[in-house]
């Protein structure tokens, strides 16, 4: 089967059937949560590559740091707009531009610290973008990559929608812990930290959730949500963030690595 790499096309529709946030869920909470636990935000220059919806972006901006959004897709662009024109600091501290992740419009050494979740999984050779991220980054920098762990149902599933032409994106990969910290590593980085995170709320309720939607039925974004459980759940879910075993059962998948000084 041909491989073929999402374009800007894809991107724009999918994004365009996205505009009530409500109804979409965020990132992966180990995303915003590794960075703030390793970073004090105000006053850094963050760069996030493929924003989405741009959330954590607007977190950060809120916090004080200067933060700029990269992504080729105008329907993204104008979703975290919608987040700037929300909130004056936000406004102030997020800037939004359209471009290429693989040729950012950035000086060497402009960023402490670049991320995205979501998006070097997109590519063939997602060197070349690792590498960008490197170049841009001042020495000392951070880059946080997240992508999908490959072993977990959501492969599976992705892979039969891919092989009939029903996956959202065209095309797709995966990678093992191991995997991500050799390509964080031939990419020049210093892996420092690595983390996962299962989806929350699960796979199979967001499917059901999904297919509901289709016959105009609203399931809650969340089941249980602010109940005992749910906090518990969560609670245990953050707990095994880091530990390596459970790195082969999560969803998602992130590696902090460092420009060496």
């Amino acid at each position: 089967m041909a491989i073929n790499e999402p374009d800007q096309s894809v991107w724009n529709r999918f994004w365009d059937k996205k505009n009530d946030l409500s109804k979409v869920y965020p990132s992966s909470p180990s995303v915003a949560e590794t960075i703030r636990s390793h970073f004090n935000l105000e006053g850094m220059k963050i760069l996030e590559v493929g924003a989405g919806t741009g959330r954590d972006s607007a977190s950060f901006a809120s916090l004080g740091a200067e933060v700029y959004v990269l992504d080729f897709a105008e329907s993204s662009l104008k979703i975290v707009d919608s987040l700037r024109k929300s909130d004056e600091v936000v406004a102030k501290n997020l800037q939004l531009i359209r471009g290429d992740a693989f040729k950012s419009p950035f000086p060497d050494g402009t960023f402490d610290l670049v991320f995205h979740q979501g998006l070097a999984e997109h590519f063939l050779k997602p060197q070349g973008l690792l590498k960008e991220n490197f170049r841009i980054l001042k020495p000392g920098g951070h880059c946080l990559c997240d992508v999908p762990q490959t072993v977990h149902p959501y492969t599976i599933m992705k892979h039969i929608l891919i092989a009939f032409d029903k996956w959202f994106a065209g095309w797709e990969t995966q990678f093992t812990m191991p995997a991500l910290k050799r390509l964080m590593s031939e990419c020049g980085f210093e892996c420092v930290y690595a983390y996962g995170d299962w989806m929350r709320p699960n796979l199979y309720y967001r499917v059901l959730r999904e297919i509901c939607m289709k016959f105009k039925i609203n399931l809650p974004k969340y089941p249980f949500e602010g109940s005992t459980y749910q906090k518990w759940k969560d609670a245990l879910l953050d707990s095994l963030r880091d530990k390596p075993l459970a790195h082969w059962t999560q969803l998602s998948i992130g590696v902090l690595g460092r420009k060496p000084l």
